[in-house]
């Protein structure tokens, strides 16, 4: 063989060769090590999760109520011995109807069949059938837009705060859709409004381990058995927000979704202050002095949601926000902590992270307050402000009501970051973040496409 220099470097290529070939075992023995490594780093890093479609759930036209009708079946019931049995009772009505009058609902939200008739059919057998309605509702359009099978589902995470029966809602979608029996179904109760994203998380952590497969998330709330009928006027509350709704979410972690998936989960972030007894106690469901169930929510739930939500917020920030306002945050802190206590907290400008903003339509006051202090424009608390006008509060569901609004508007791009948050009794703070992975289009039977024209609305202060 020919011996040849390289110019410049005194490198012999022969000699190089026989280096080579003189040391291939030693080679090949270092690059074990390596490809060790490598394999490890590929098997254990965080596959991704990708949001392939949703959908919430319509009631049909005949469960709309406007506040009118509300107040005329109040006073019918009243009338038929149902509740509020005396005439000097008439201030219950009269307080319900103020909350109704100022809590930024519309006049069609919906309320179930079981609510709209007398005597009030508020049973087990009357509330299986508003939740079936609801989640099968969902269901059906879901696995109708994305051609996905139910035997093709590996995980099942369904939520409902305050309706458990048994066996669970897991168990009946399983039974309604013949899911396979190897399935990986959970069923969270008692976790209030944030549950969605609870959901959402717990379904991310099975597909890490579960390889290859779709996972649903359903979320709703049974409105039929939580309607109080007792004299206490802070359990009286729910009863003026909450109204019918449910969302059914379809996550992936096969690589071959993405070219089709709406969005890619990039975080969640979890905040539970329960060891605080304020916290733990602020939203409970308990008897009242006559031993009607309803649920109490204290004068502390402002203090906590805010204590909460501060928390959520500093844990979120470092993974979202640009080194600029990390920078300002930590100043702002340091100065705080070590030389002037009085400084105010220093907020940081999530609209530099995000493009859209799905905050849980959990009332008309809660809203106002993340907008003021997150500093968000009116366009921003846009979706959550119509939602809560639209749909009423529907619990868990409701940050689904509010990403399918900014789809039905045309607003969402590729490359847009959606920050779902949400809070529930507990107390919780949570939120989940997406990046949209196209110009995303509403999927058919959107939940507002009815009614797209006629929104946003002006609502009275």
């Amino acid at each position: 063989m020919v011996a040849l220099s390289m110019k410049g470097s005194g490198i012999n290529l022969e000699d190089l060769q026989n280096f080579f070939h003189h040391n291939l075992e030693t080679i090949t023995l270092l690059s074990f090590p390596l490809l060790f490594l490598l394999t490890i780093y590929m098997l254990s890093r965080p596959k991704p999760v990708y949001l392939v479609d949703f959908s919430c759930y319509l009631p049909p036209s005949h469960l709309k109520v406007s506040v009118k009708t509300l107040m005329e079946h109040a006073r019918r019931a009243r009338e038929a011995g149902v509740c509020w049995k005396n005439k000097e009772n008439d201030y219950l009505i009269e307080f319900q109807q103020k909350i109704l009058e100022r809590s930024g609902l519309g006049q069609e939200t919906c309320i179930p069949e079981g609510l709209q008739c007398f005597p009030l059919q508020q049973g087990m057998a009357a509330s299986r059938k508003e939740t079936a309605e609801v989640i099968f509702g969902a269901l059906d359009n879901l696995f109708r837009n994305t051609g996905v099978k139910p035997g093709e589902i590996g995980i099942l995470v369904v939520n409902s705060s305050t309706f458990n029966p048994t066996p669970s809602l897991a168990s009946m979608i399983v039974n309604k859709y013949k899911l396979r029996d190897n399935v990986k179904s959970l069923n969270l109760g008692g976790m209030g409004c944030s549950a969605g994203v609870i959901a959402i998380d717990v379904a991310k952590g099975l597909l890490q381990v579960h390889r290859n497969t779709y996972a649903i998330v359903v979320s709703t709330e049974n409105i039929t058995q939580n309607l109080y009928l007792g004299k206490n006027k802070s359990m009286l509350v729910t009863n003026c927000l909450f109204r019918v709704g449910g969302a059914a979410i379809l996550l992936s972690n096969r690589s071959r979704d993405r070219a089709r998936a709406k969005y890619e989960l990039l975080h969640t972030v979890r905040i539970h202050t329960g060891s605080d007894d304020r916290s733990f106690e602020c939203a409970t469901q308990e008897e009242d002095e006559d031993g009607i169930i309803g649920v109490t929510l204290t004068k502390n739930l402002p203090m906590v949601a805010a204590r909460t939500l501060k928390i959520n917020i500093a844990t979120l920030g470092p993974l979202v926000l640009p080194m600029k306002e990390k920078l300002a945050f930590f100043v702002t802190f340091l100065k705080k902590k070590y030389f002037r206590p009085e400084l105010k907290n220093y907020t940081p400008d999530f609209k530099l992270a995000f493009e859209h903003f799905c905050i849980h339509a959990g009332g008309r006051a809660l809203i106002d307050e993340l907008e003021k202090n997150l500093k968000l424009s009116p366009l921003h608390v846009e979706a959550s402000r119509m939602t809560l006008h639209r749909f009423g509060n529907t619990s868990s569901s409701s940050i689904w009501y509010e990403l399918a609004y900014t789809e039905a508007k045309g607003r969402m791009k590729e490359g847009d970051r959606i920050w779902q948050i949400a809070l529930g009794s507990g107390f919780k703070c949570n939120s989940s973040v997406w990046v949209a992975l196209r110009n995303v289009k509403p999927s058919v039977h959107n939940p507002w496409e009815d009614c797209m024209d006629r929104y946003p609305v002006e609502i009275d202060i």
